[in-house]
């Protein structure tokens, strides 16, 4: 395969070249998981502590973020290290409908443990997986009803379903719809077939136009695509020609996400299964090589998330959190909203097989191993599989960080409101000091703010100097 380089540079290269941002460089060369999870400071707390926890929080709450975890898939991408469940050959149907049945067992345990929750007003329910659109019609409408008639949901709530392009047939588009769904996911992650391909997907970049299309017909009010780069074989070309579809197609919304090979349970700052993806083996990605293929570089990788960035903000899409974009001023993304943003940052439920939840003052995965998870959920046990609680200085350093992530200027009000400090203050003043004098951030009376190269490098700032 030939291959020209690119000796262009992203505008934030001068910023990882810089000695005082050696780590940063060596965190994104390195390549974790960004900010998904926000891990507790606190070993060894029960998964007990966090239902706790969890419960006296929803005594008094705002809207929370409520969602159910379908892990089962046709097949395994090479570059996921989510724990999914395949369902291939004879009795498909009936697999999904136990992970149906699994799914809304779990969540009576939840509801049995901690009461609270059947009141606790939902803003956003999200049906993810795996690849929940695989399920029978019959086995949407059960899981959905089940959720709308047990949980707070209200005429507020939005509720959102994820599935792979070539499973979203008119039939269940219709039926979703009718079961009140308003927003639709789909990891379509490019439009260049030969990268699909080289990605195991088995669907086309056609396919991904037409259930964009489709869904727009019938009437989606939201309908969210996510892309990826840094995908094997990818050019900063092929990039452009994803962000020309997306504009083509007026798609509602776009999550941007790097491709990333570390796993996330290094850091806890993601969910991964028992089983590594592929790409993550270093003797295949080496093989990969040798066959003639290539991995972008780090430069390649920060040309296409700028032109991706810049594509998008220039067609009026607003980012907020950190790589979710969103048309015409419809951001941010609701249930992202509900737990980062510096006002809200409300709790979190995750039902299902490696599901993350979170409140204020702990957070919990749920076990990833499968066998595990449904001997729990038969034997009556929430099937959490470990949990870290926070400290008052971690659960400062935690809003912090959410806030950060939502590229909006972190408030002096809202920060000295909540912890009755400023973020003048030690350690806030020498940290937010160190990252202005780099070009990172800056400062002043009302808070802290990003610059375009610290909005870049946020994930490595959270993850590495708060």
């Amino acid at each position: 395969m030939t291959r020209v380089l690119t000796h262009e540079e992203p505008r934030v290269w001068a910023a990882l070249q810089d000695p005082a941002n050696a780590h940063l460089l060596d965190y994104v060369t390195e390549d974790p998981f960004g900010a998904h999870v926000f891990p507790g400071n606190v070993e060894g707390y029960g998964v007990g502590d966090f239902l706790d926890d969890l419960s006296d929080q929803l005594t008094t709450t705002a809207p929370i973020h409520l969602w159910s975890y379908i892990p089962t898939c046709a097949y395994k991408c090479r570059f996921c290290q989510y724990p999914v469940v395949l369902v291939k050959g004879g009795r498909n149907e009936e697999k999904l409908s136990q992970w149906v049945d699994w799914n809304i067992r779990e969540a009576r345990l939840w509801l049995d443990r901690v009461p609270e929750l059947a009141n606790a007003p939902v803003g956003e329910f999200n049906v993810f997986g795996g690849t929940p659109s695989l399920l029978p019609e019959r086995d949407i409408r059960r899981l959905l009803d089940f959720y709308r008639e047990n949980f707070g949901f209200t005429e507020d709530t939005t509720i959102r379903f994820e599935g792979d392009p070539s499973t979203f047939t008119p039939a269940k588009l219709e039926t979703l719809r009718e079961l009140g769904c308003t927003k639709l996911s789909s990891g379509v992650q490019s439009f260049d077939d030969d990268v699909l391909r080289e990605c195991g997907r088995e669907h086309s970049s056609q396919m991904c136009v037409d259930f964009v299309r489709n869904a727009q017909a019938a009437g989606f009010e939201w309908i969210s695509i996510d892309l990826m780069y840094g995908l094997l074989d990818q050019t900063v070309d092929s990039v452009r020609r994803d962000l020309d579809v997306v504009l083509e197609n007026e798609v509602t919304a776009v999550v941007c996400t790097k491709l990333h090979l570390k796993s996330y349970a290094e850091t806890r700052t993601g969910v991964a299964g028992e089983q590594p993806a592929p790409w993550q083996l270093p003797q295949y990605r080496e093989k990969l090589v040798r066959d003639g293929h290539f991995w972008p570089t780090l430069q390649e990788q920060y040309l296409m998330r700028e032109v991706l960035t810049d594509g998008l903000r220039a067609a009026g899409y607003t980012e907020h959190p950190t790589m979710y974009f969103a048309r015409d001023g419809l951001g941010p993304e609701k249930w992202k909203s509900i737990m980062v943003d510096q006002d809200k940052q409300e709790a979190e439920v995750a039902i299902g097989l490696g599901g993350s939840s979170s409140c204020r003052v702990s957070e919990a995965i749920t076990d990833v191993n499968w066998k595990h998870y449904a001997q729990a959920v038969e034997e009556g046990r929430v099937p959490l599989g470990s949990a870290t609680g926070f400290d008052a200085t971690a659960r400062e350093a935690r809003a912090v960080k959410m806030a950060l992530s939502t590229l909006q200027p972190v408030r002096e009000d809202l920060h000295r409101a909540r912890y009755g400090r400023s973020l003048q203050d030690s350690p806030w003043r020498e940290k937010f000091g160190s990252l202005a004098e780099r070009g990172l951030v800056s400062v002043d009376a009302g808070g802290v703010s990003l610059t375009g190269d610290g909005e870049v490098l946020v994930e490595a700032i959270i993850n590495t100097e708060l």
